[in-house]
């Protein structure tokens, strides 16, 4: 399986990469730096999973030497540069956008959105039918039946314009008629991922308020792996 991914150079794309490199798959990544992308790769802790799709833990990070003989090819580029994302599909089975939202810090209004359109024209054009994309538990906070009113109330008016971008991307890709995966992460923190987490349909498990980057990842090689969750939005929280 040949692996295209977008958001190499955020954490959670670099612990995808680190897996998808370890496990033996060719890679195309898109980057603005492929520098950058290298660096990512090597500092993040590594991420496996073993045959029963679980975190296998003590296994060797990559180290430029990705088993199996596969191989890391970067395009240079941006998520809004439909050529640039076009190049990085072509010839992929599946694709992983980690672009997703970064709170308040959100990138420029309408960024997820427009690459979300990118990667389904490009995978329409190759006939790849796998996707998976980081999305956010956030922006869908008032219609989840667990939530206190007082947050239903305060949240969606402090991340407006973010939230706005993240459904925007899952209305395109819930359109594109391909097989996706919209991960709903809850609040993100660093740390070392656990592979213990709770993942429940459209919104967050009950009392659940954060997620391991690596975790996420973890959540990630583990649908893509087993083909799971397919047209769903499960959102991950501890």
């Amino acid at each position: 399986m040949r692996i295209a991914i977008l958001g190499a150079t955020g954490r959670i794309g670099g612990h995808v990469l680190n897996w998808a490199l370890n496990a033996g798959y060719p890679v195309t990544a898109l980057a603005r730096s492929p520098e950058g992308l290298l660096q990512t790769a090597h500092r993040l802790d590594p991420l496996v999973l073993d045959a029963a799709g679980r975190e296998a833990v003590g296994t060797a990070a990559w180290n430029g030497t990705p088993q199996g003989g596969a191989g890391l090819s970067v395009v240079r580029g941006d998520a809004l540069d439909k050529t640039a994302v076009a190049e990085v599909i072509a010839g992929a089975d599946a694709v992983i956008s980690a672009l997703g939202p970064r709170g308040v810090k959100a990138p420029p209004p309408g960024v997820l959105t427009g690459a979300a359109s990118n990667i389904v024209s490009a995978m329409r054009q190759t006939g790849a039918r796998r996707l998976i994309c980081v999305s956010a538990a956030g922006p869908f906070i008032g219609a989840d039946p667990n939530m206190s009113w007082l947050v239903k109330q305060i949240l969606p008016r402090i991340l407006a314009k973010p939230s706005a971008d993240v459904r925007g991307m899952e209305d395109v890709i819930r359109e594109s008629g391909l097989d996706w995966t919209l991960v709903r992460a809850t609040r993100l923190v660093n740390g070392p991922g656990t592979g213990q987490y709770r993942v429940s349909p459209d919104y967050a498990p009950r009392g659940g308020g954060k997620i391991a980057r690596a975790d996420v990842a973890h959540f990630i090689a583990a649908a893509l792996t087993g083909n799971s969750w397919l047209r769903s939005a499960p959102a991950l929280a501890y």
